[in-house]
């Protein structure tokens, strides 16, 4: 059976009119719309936004990104069917639940399609913020090694793998490389301490040190509703990674929003419940891929050391992985998606297309 044209790979070469260079990331592409869309846009849509705010189309793919390269299965399957329109289903499900218990806003304007955002303009900080309800992972790693201070955080002694820990540790990491900052490495995705963010506030983009206080709140709050969400349904949110940003609302006040996405496979660990209390992880996220693709290369070493990168690049580039990974694959993110919303999820059958009319025909924003 051929998936390859339900699948959206490629998703920056959607005719979509735009003054800029499309920004494509791992997963996303950002193609930022004209200032006359915009104004256009937020006057026909009644948008919550101030009238010169730029907007843009924000585009998800079914793209599978592991140890920061994209993988592709054989057959020209150069993504996982479902995955794309899982992640949204799943971040619109939980920013939604987070307005209606009157968290704070996100980024997102409109969803189109499934596979698309209408986003406004936010200044990101620059903080990846994560939240840990378990101690496993890499954090686990490094107190098995001896570690205890973790962020700034003394954890006690005696904690064993996948237990449930004393209470909701937040370990930010850097979002990107920053430069000269006294006590803060410089690369991508260093962990940094709460002290770091306060000393440094500007270079995080932090407005107030009152927002360092404010992220960690709305971060344990968004955790907290996603979390006894997920309890309901009998399943274990151990850690997640959020996103924020400044925007600035109708009424011209910044304001600190959620950014990116919020609770999903790519972004947070879920376990199942029965398993864990008889002793067993299973694990509903990203995870059982990157072990699978740890088990079946013989030197797991070009995955996980940092200094061989050009080796696990064209490992990534020279290996088509089996069809049947790639649908174990979907079927875990197709499976949560639908475990998350309460209802099936809608494959598309030719999402290029679908996107193109419906951006055509009810957002006049298709270059001709």
């Amino acid at each position: 059976m051929n998936h390859s044209n339900k699948v959206l790979a490629v998703n920056d070469d959607l005719p979509i009119r735009t003054d800029k260079p499309v920004h494509s990331g791992k997963v996303r592409s950002v193609y930022w719309l004209t200032a006359e869309d915009s104004a256009r846009l937020i006057e026909q849509k009644n948008y919550d936004v101030p009238k010169d705010t730029p907007l843009a189309i924000m585009v998800i793919s079914d793209r599978i990104s592991a140890f920061d390269c994209i993988w592709q299965g054989e057959n020209g399957l150069k993504g996982v069917p479902g995955k794309g329109a899982a992640l949204n289903a799943i971040s619109n499900h939980w920013f939604k639940l987070f307005k209606e218990k009157g968290l704070a806003d996100s980024h997102i304007l409109d969803i189109p399609h499934p596979f698309v955002w209408i986003v406004q303009k936010a200044k990101p900080v620059m903080v990846e913020a994560i939240a840990r309800q378990y101690i496993t992972g890499s954090m686990w790693r490094a107190y098995s090694k001896g570690e205890r201070d973790f962020c700034g955080i003394r954890l006690p002694e005696g904690l064993t793998k996948d237990q449930k820990l004393p209470e909701i540790l937040i370990t930010p990491s850097t979002k990107g490389v920053l430069t000269g900052l006294e006590g803060v490495p410089e690369a991508d995705d260093v962990n940094v301490s709460r002290a770091d963010l306060i000393r440094h506030l500007a270079a995080f983009n932090f407005r107030a040190e009152s927002d360092v206080d404010l992220y960690e709140t709305l971060l344990k709050e968004g955790f907290a509703v996603i979390s006894n969400a997920l309890a309901e349904q009998d399943q274990l949110f151990i850690d997640t990674k959020f996103e924020f940003g400044y925007v600035n609302g109708a009424d011209g006040n910044e304001k600190l929003i959620y950014m990116d996405e919020v609770g999903t496979p790519d972004s947070s660990r879920i376990w199942d419940g029965a398993a864990h209390r008889e002793g067993s992880i299973i694990e509903k996220s990203k995870e059982g891929f990157r072990q699978w693709l740890l088990n079946h290369f013989p030197d797991p070493d070009i995955l996980l050391n940092k200094e061989r990168m050009p080796e696990r690049l064209a490992l990534a580039t020279d290996n088509e992985l089996p069809t049947a990974v790639m649908m174990d694959i979907s079927n875990t993110y197709v499976g949560i998606a639908e475990k998350v919303i309460g209802k099936k999820l809608t494959i598309s059958e030719d999402p290029k297309q679908e996107i193109i009319d419906i951006l055509r025909d009810e957002y006049q924003l298709i270059s001709e």
